[in-house]
Parts: C-alpha cells; sequence; structure tokens
C-alpha cells in the first residue's frame, strides 16, 4: 500500500506514534511560532565579535597531495558553475538561485517559513533538491580550495554566495528555515568557512564585522535553541541540530546566550547520541549512511569544543569510539559498510574532492583520533578533512573521557543488540542478516521492511543486493518499492510487507526479530539463524549457513503457521548478470578485469523468473545513490509455503 503524507489521515498517524510528553512539546512549538510569526526574535548586537577558532600551524601543511590535488579539482568544477546532487546537474553555481529545483523546474514559494507546504512537491519542488545547495558544503570545499592554494578568486566566491543567500533567506522567511537538521548542519558550514578563510583579508569583514552575518548566526542559533526535534523525531536530525548549535557556540561565542546555547547542545548531544547509539556502537537506525552522519557530526562537535577549550561531556567521546570500532567490524574488505535502511548522501562536514572514499577517511580520522586497533582493516588513500580535524580533537587519551573502556580484542561479527551479524569466508566473501530491530523510536522512519534480509558480496561486488533508497518525497511508488519487501532478498507472504507503513517516514505496525543462532567461528562453518512475527500468525524463520571449505552459502526459509503465498526474491548488483534456466541461475561479473562466477541455486518449489527494469510496478532496480537508480536483475520465485517443509537456496561461488 502506498501512503503519501500531509492528509489529514496522515496527521492521525502521525499522532497515534506520539507520547504525551512529546504532543505538549509540539504544541509548545506551535504556540511559539505563532507568536514569532508577529513579534519575531531580536538579535543583540555584540560588543566585540572575534573569531579566534582557528587551525593550528601547520594544519593545512599536513594535508596529503593527493587530496589537495581532488579538492582543488572539485572547487574548480564547482567555480565553473557546475554541481550534481541526487542524479542532478545543475549548471547555475556561478549565480544560484536558492529556491530553485532543477529537477521538477519549479521554485518554492515565499513566505513564513512554517507555512510553506514543503512535504508538497507540486507547490513546492523537491524539498532534498532545494536544501542541498543551502548546506553550504560547497562552500566549505571552496574555501579549503582557498586555505591550500591561498587563491583569492574561491574566497570571493565563497564571499559573494553568502552575502547572496543572507539577502535571499531573511530569519524565518521561506524553505531554509523550516527544518533543524538544514540549519543545524549550515552552521557547521559557516564555522569552517570562516575558519579556512582566516589568512584571507575579507574574512573579518565578511562574518564578525557584518550585521548581517551576525543576525543570521544568532537566528539560526536561537531557532534551534526554540525547536529541537522532538520524541519520535529525535533521531539523526536532533545530532544535526546540536552539533551545529555547539559548533556556532563555540566558535561564534558573541552573545549573551552563546554559554547556555553552548552548554545545552553539549548536554542534547550527549544525550542523543547515547538514545541513538546501541551499547555495541551501531546506530539505532539501522541505516548505515546514518551511521556515517552522526558520527562525522559527533566528531566535528568535538573539535569545536576542543578548539574553543570547552569540556566535553565524557559519554560523547566514548559513544563516537564506539561507533568508530563498529564501522571498522562491518565493513567489508573494501571498506564499504552494509548498505541498510534509508540512505540520502547525507554528510556532517564536507571539505573533500570526488574520489575521496568516506569509510576510510571516517576509519582514518578514527585512527588518528582514537588510536586503531590491530583487527581492524587496513586503511588505503587520503584525504583533507582527517588532518583538519585530528589538528583539532584533543587524542582520545588526553579527553575528558578517559581510555578506561575495554575495546574488542577481536573483530566483532555478531552484534546482538542491533540484530546485524556478517559472515566471512574465503575469497572476501561478505554476508550480512538482519536480525535486528525494525527501527529507531515509535515511527522507525528510516527502516525498511527487510526483516531476515541478506547482503552478499565478493571482493566488495555486491551478488546479492540491498537495492537501496533512490527517493525520499514525491515518487510514492517509488519510494514504496525501495522499502517494500519484495525489495530486499527475504520472503514475502501473501504479497504484503512484513510491516505497516504510515507514509514515507512512518510505520504503523512492525515486524519484530529475533536472531536464534549466531555462530561466527572462523574457519570452518559459520551459522545464523532468525525469526520474525510480521506475518502473523505464520512465522518466516531462516537459517544461513557459509561453508568456507566449499566457498558456499546455504539459506533455508521455512513458514510456520498457516501456510500462505510466497514470494521470494534475490536481488543481484549491477554489476551481475544471470542466466536462469529452470531454478539454476549461473552469474558472472568482472573486478579489476578479471571475471568472477558463482551459481545459484533456487528452490525448485518455486517458479523462477527474472525481472529488471521493470516500472509498472517497479521491480528490478539499484539505487547507488540518492536520486540515482539503475536496472538490475532481480530473480523472483512464486508459489505456495502449502506442504513444504523449507525453501533452500544455495550460492557457490567458483574460483
Amino acid at each position: 500500500m502506498t501512503v503519501s503524507s500531509g492528509g489529514p489521515g496522515w496527521y492521525l498517524r502521525r499522532l497515534s506514534r506520539m507520547g504525551p510528553r512529546e504532543v505538549g512539546g509540539r504544541v509548545g512549538d506551535a504556540v511559539r511560532r505563532r507568536r514569532w510569526r508577529s513579534a519575531p526574535p531580536t538579535c543583540p548586537r555584540p560588543a566585540d565579535a572575534r573569531f579566534t577558532a582557528v587551525l593550528p600551524a601547520g594544519a593545512i601543511a599536513a594535508v596529503p597531495p593527493e587530496a589537495a590535488k581532488r579538492l582543488v579539482a572539485e572547487a574548480d568544477r564547482l567555480m565553473a558553475g557546475h554541481v550534481e546532487y541526487f542524479g542532478v546537474d545543475r549548471d547555475d553555481l556561478a549565480d544560484p538561485d536558492w529556491w530553485y529545483d532543477p529537477k521538477t523546474e519549479r521554485r518554492a514559494p515565499w513566505g513564513y517559513a512554517f507555512d510553506v507546504p514543503y512535504r508538497n512537491e507540486d507547490a513546492v519542488g523537491d524539498i532534498k533538491q532545494i536544501w542541498e545547495l543551502s548546506r553550504h558544503q560547497y562552500l566549505t570545499v571552496l574555501a579549503a580550495a582557498y586555505a591550500i592554494t591561498g587563491e583569492e578568486r574561491y574566497a570571493e566566491r565563497v564571499a559573494e554566495h553568502l552575502r547572496s543567500w543572507w539577502a535571499a533567506n531573511a530569519p524565518l522567511r521561506g524553505v531554509h528555515w523550516i527544518s533543524g537538521i538544514e540549519l543545524g548542519i549550515r552552521l557547521l558550514s559557516w564555522v569552517w568557512i570562516r575558519r579556512l578563510l582566516d589568512a584571507w583579508p575579507g574574512a573579518a569583514g565578511l562574518f564578525e564585522k557584518n550585521p548581517v552575518a551576525i543576525n543570521q548566526i544568532w537566528h539560526h542559533q536561537r531557532w534551534l535553541a526554540a525547536f529541537p526535534s522532538r520524541g519520535s523525531s529525535a533521531n539523526n536530525h536532533i545530532i544535526a541540530e546540536a552539533a551545529g548549535q555547539a559548533a556556532a557556540a563555540c566558535a561564534f561565542d558573541w552573545f549573551p546566550a552563546s554559554a547556555r546555547w553552548r552548554d545545552g547542545a553539549l548536554r542534547s548531544l550527549e544525550r542523543h547520541l547515547r538514545s541513538n547509539t546501541f551499547p555495541s556502537g551501531l546506530n539505532r537506525e539501522l541505516a548505515s549512511e546514518y551511521h556515517g552522519l552522526v558520527l562525522e557530526l559527533g566528531l566535528a562537535a568535538v573539535a569545536e569544543a576542543d578548539a574553543a577549550g570547552v569540556p566535553v561531556p565524557g559519554a560523547v567521546r566514548l559513544v563516537l569510539l564506539r561507533m568508530t570500532d563498529a564501522l571498522a567490524a562491518v565493513v567489508d574488505n573494501r571498506l564499504r559498510p552494509p548498505r541498510q535502511g534509508d540512505a540520502d548522501d547525507g554528510h556532517g562536514l564536507v571539505v573533500d574532492g570526488t574520489g575521496t572514499d568516506r569509510w576510510a577517511s571516517l576509519l582514518a580520522t578514527g585512527d588518528a583520533v582514537f588510536g586503531s586497533l590491530a583487527w581492524w582493516p587496513e586503511v588505503t588513500g587520503s584525504d583533507v578533512r582527517t588532518p583538519l580535524l585530528a589538528a583539532l580533537i584533543k587524542p582520545y587519551a588526553k579527553g575528558d573521557a578517559a581510555p578506561s573502556v575495554t575495546r574488542p580484542a577481536s573483530r566483532p561479527a555478531h552484534f546482538a543488540d542491533a540484530g546485524l551479524t556478517v559472515l566471512r569466508g574465503p575469497g572476501e566473501i561478505w554476508c550480512r542478516c538482519d536480525g535486528g530491530p525494525h527501527g529507531f523510536l515509535s515511527i522507525a522512519a528510516h527502516a525498511h521492511a527487510d526483516a531476515l534480509s541478506v547482503e552478499v558480496r565478493h571482493d566488495g561486488v555486491d551478488v546479492l543486493a540491498d537495492p537501496g533508497t533512490f527517493c525520499y518525497h514525491g515518487q510514492p511508488h517509488w519510494r514504496q518499492y525501495f522499502r517494500s519487501t519484495l525489495g530486499h532478498n527475504t520472503l514475502e507472504l501473501d504479497g504484503s510487507d512484513q510491516s505497516v507503513s504510515g507514509g514515507p517516514f512512518l510505520w504503523t505496525r512492525q515486524a519484530h526479530s529475533r536472531v536464534l543462532v549466531a555462530d561466527t567461528s572462523d574457519g570452518g562453518t559459520s551459522r545464523w539463524s532468525a525469526e520474525h512475527d510480521g506475518y502473523q500468525p505464520s512465522v518466516h524463520r531462516r537459517r544461513v549457513e557459509l561453508i568456507a571449505a566449499q566457498r558456499e552459502l546455504r539459506i533455508v526459509d521455512e513458514v510456520h503457521g498457516p501456510r500462505r503465498t510466497v514470494r521470494l526474491a534475490f536481488h543481484l548488483g549491477p554489476a551481475v548478470t544471470a542466466d536462469l534456466v529452470g531454478n539454476r541461475a549461473a552469474l558472472t561479473w568482472t573486478r579489476d578485469g578479471e571475471e568472477r562466477s558463482a551459481v545459484l541455486d533456487l528452490p525448485g518449489q518455486l517458479h523462477w523468473r527474472t525481472h529488471r527494469g521493470e516500472s509498472d510496478p517497479p521491480l528490478g532496480w539499484y539505487s547507488a545513490g540518492f536520486g540515482r537508480k539503475e536496472p538490475s536483475t532481480t530473480l523472483v520465485g512464486t508459489g505456495s509455503a502449502d506442504g513444504v517443509q523449507g525453501f533452500t537456496t544455495v550460492l557457490r561461488f567458483r574460483g
């Protein structure tokens, strides 16, 4: 079922997922918004605004030459007026229209921010296309290019665009004053822009000596203090809000409320980092890209506090340490994390050029800040961000959290609290098994109906793939497909999803999974088994075995309870071709110029067909990044569970 957001029914469903405290907080927000419409807050004029949060000497010189080269190449593309967001190229970056969506060619309406119907694509356009440019992360790239090269053309373009944005987006007017995550990330970008432009003669005139900039910075922080994400919405958004607020209050500490905003933001960051993160270190949204976003935001906030000499709550560093170790544990041999849950290409701090590996960069920063462990994968490549953050962040042993925490002595493979298990085999075989919670908080906003799904790679190539996300707003049938049960490598019963959607970021009924077996011992046969109750009164149970000596993965699906009509799907990565004959598929792909192959023996009790690039309804697609999709092969078996003890699938790698 496809459910849109914004109508009366959606509001009732959304309200049903809130507790009394959240409802009360939102009522207070509504009252405050009405009051601000007629009497907006007034920015106090600071007596002596100065910027002192500069980079230590030698930080820029520590940037590796190859990373600097990529950064400058990216900056030159931006200077030429070109940028791509979510698969859409825009060529107006020399003089951008801040309210224009190049995807739909619509322009968002003007008006009081909280009156703008941003969920309505017909009225506003694709809101993510509009918001992304105004995160100003392309300006941090230009500012970093200035810091590295000293070429003033980069600094001048940054100044020109900031002045343009500030003039076009008066406080509380228009789409850029609606969402706290946008304000938080934008503040973080402004802090780094000011830092990276410090040697430019016009830096002070652009920021601390500019009444317009001061007004914008104050209003951003006032907004974040007044309208934090609440209750069922306190996911990665609240982390971005707290990180941006903390960074700005530390670096732009020019206002009477700065200390209060800073301390409140750091307390919020501590509280919500803990609530957003399992004790094992994995993000509770069970969406790998949001794990990366939260980790980036947390590290950036700590960098600002350390640069300002402000104590950081001890739990902040501890959670970031655990998140870093968890990331090191789950990546494959090419440093790719699982493709799990939603992914929208969101970043906390961008100072690198195209071609920089995000996950290698995060692990490199983790090594610099916390120290790597013996079992960590080798990190190759280079980036700009790591030496800059490392120049500001205190080494963990000297920070506010004493290094008394016990870190894993060997590489974890089973994360019981998150229900995530990684089976590893020879030839760089990597298999993720999902037996965890459906998602985070009552709405599970970024979850997919993917209980008991598997994701299999060989030397970093997606063989049995998680298809990804593709979109959020404006295309409900695609949103529904990419987060559906059929859109994952698991079993669907009676044509229904395991969990019930109430909107694009809302689940009204969630399947509950539990792991029964997780034997990840090296060298022999690894075993995993789990079940979920999403098809009550029936139970879907799955067993997975990775037999190392045979380079074989065996999957057995069972339905316990009333027998049902089944569809079993296996989604192949875009690099994999399949020749299906009966219930056997010969798989081939190329890695580094070498042909690889495998055989997939599918359950003979089902009738198997290949699907590729179908749109009505969608089936056979892979989304490598937000806003982008490409045809891929999906194998779907249909039949009945009546009288069937189990459906056995065997994947054998050759060579």
